[in-house]
């Protein structure tokens, strides 16, 4: 991450004074700049905002090699803001060096938005977020507050959510844009991004205590409006108390909170038992078919990972995924609708005591819909009688059962999917 300037040409404030000369740069700084082309001067000495803005549409053009169509307006933009601050500086217009002033002003801001432009969308605005996270860490939050990394975290995320839009409507009054400009190109973003670095780097001079960062006395007021911290002993939240101590936790909205939130995330053990099971099951199924590349793409999502990254550490094309993923879902199915199909069913909430997952009404219409035969092996099935006794009930192979079987659990499948209800 690149390291925010430390010492920055010049800081503007609410009065838009400005700092001395940086090391290496005179009070009287040096003329920059084609020395053969013609300048036309305005009032204060300095360069005419056209003259200046064509300029840096010159450079601007040469550095990012690229005829956009945003460079005339930004650095039409990058000159009036330049102009305004030499005309609010009674520093600058006293020095008698204004065009050179204008010089060293106006690269500093184009190099600024050039960096950004650089870093490309996505990385510029890492690297902002990390540059203004990093100036409000420390004040984000109420003092003496214990919040550790992750609590700050999330409240500087908050905060600068707001502040991006604050310094949006900024950008946008200080420039006379419209209410619903937004940056479309990539070196308008940039400039946006540049825009924000130096508005919350301003400093806004207080009564009788110097001057502060603006993105900072924002960050102080957000974390003066956060709710006071509550202590709770979190043991005395999960127990019970009787008598008075109940009484007076009955009414802490703040306990209340907590065993919710407690009992709402609490996990059912004997359910993390018997989903561990079932992929315990399906790896072993998966590998006893000679599935080995499945048990990979299975583990890998198990994992939560997106197509692209499975298809990166799985070295697939899309179309080998498409295929890969045929082959998963037809064996998935056959495991659970035939091989396993007892362990799974009781995962889901779906075995036969629960009439395979069905509500009483939807189990009525669905048995209307069967043969008197396939009654039959449900009844048999419940009984639980063993596959050789409903086959010869049946007068069937035990092939002919289990195919009889796993077209049954289909039926049932689309029945549950589908809402079949009675008329």
């Amino acid at each position: 991450m690149n390291s925010p300037l430390a010492n920055s040409f010049y800081q503007t404030s609410n009065n838009f004074s400005i700092n001395p000369a940086p090391s290496g740069t005179p009070n009287n700084a040096p003329r920059q700049g084609n020395e053969s082309e013609p300048l036309e001067m305005n009032s204060l000495g300095g360069i005419d905002t056209q003259t200046l803005a064509n300029q840096l549409v010159r450079e601007l053009h040469e550095k990012i090699q690229s005829s956009s169509r945003s460079v005339p307006a930004v650095a039409m933009r990058i000159a009036k803001e330049i102009e305004r601050i030499c005309q609010k500086s009674a520093r600058i217009q006293n020095s008698g060096q204004v065009h050179s002033w204008q010089q060293v002003l106006a690269r500093h801001r184009m190099q600024k938005c050039l960096d950004y432009y650089q870093l490309g969308s996505k990385q510029g605005r890492v690297e902002l977020h990390s540059t203004l996270s990093s100036m409000v860490y420390r004040h984000v939050a109420p003092l003496r507050s214990r919040l550790g990394f992750q609590g700050r975290y999330n409240l500087i995320e908050d905060f600068l959510q707001g502040f991006y839009m604050e310094s949006l409507r900024a950008f946008r009054r200080e420039n006379q844009l419209t209410e619903d400009y937004t940056p479309r190109t990539q070196l308008e973003l940039a400039e946006y991004m540049a825009f924000t670095e130096h508005f919350a780097k301003r400093r806004i001079n207080l009564p009788g205590r110097g001057a502060q960062q603006l993105v900072v006395l924002r960050a102080q007021g957000f974390a003066n409006n956060q709710p006071a911290e509550t202590v709770l002993d979190i043991e005395q939240a999960i127990e019970f108390p009787k008598g008075e101590d109940a009484e007076v936790q009955n009414r802490s909205h703040a306990a209340q909170q907590v065993r919710e939130q407690m009992i709402s995330e609490t996990i059912d053990p004997a359910e993390a038992v018997l989903r561990d099971r079932v992929v315990a099951e399906l790896v072993q199924y998966l590998e006893s078919q000679g599935q080995s590349d499945c048990v990979d793409y299975l583990v890998l999502k198990l994992q939560d990972m997106a197509a692209q990254e499975i298809d990166e550490v799985l070295n697939l094309s899309s179309r080998q995924r498409d295929y890969l993923q045929q082959r998963f879902k037809y064996h998935v199915e056959k495991f659970a609708r035939s091989h396993n199909w007892k362990l799974v069913h009781q995962w889901l909430g779906a075995d036969l005591d629960q009439n395979l997952g069905m509500p009483p009404q939807q189990w009525e219409a669905f048995m209307n819909k069967l043969t008197p035969q396939d009654r039959q092996l449900l009844d048999l099935k419940r009984a639980q009688k063993s596959e050789q006794e409903i086959a010869q009930v049946l007068k069937c192979t035990p092939k002919q059962l289990q195919k009889r079987w796993t077209q049954l659990l289909n039926l049932a499948w689309e029945a549950r999917n589908s809402g079949l209800v009675t008329e």
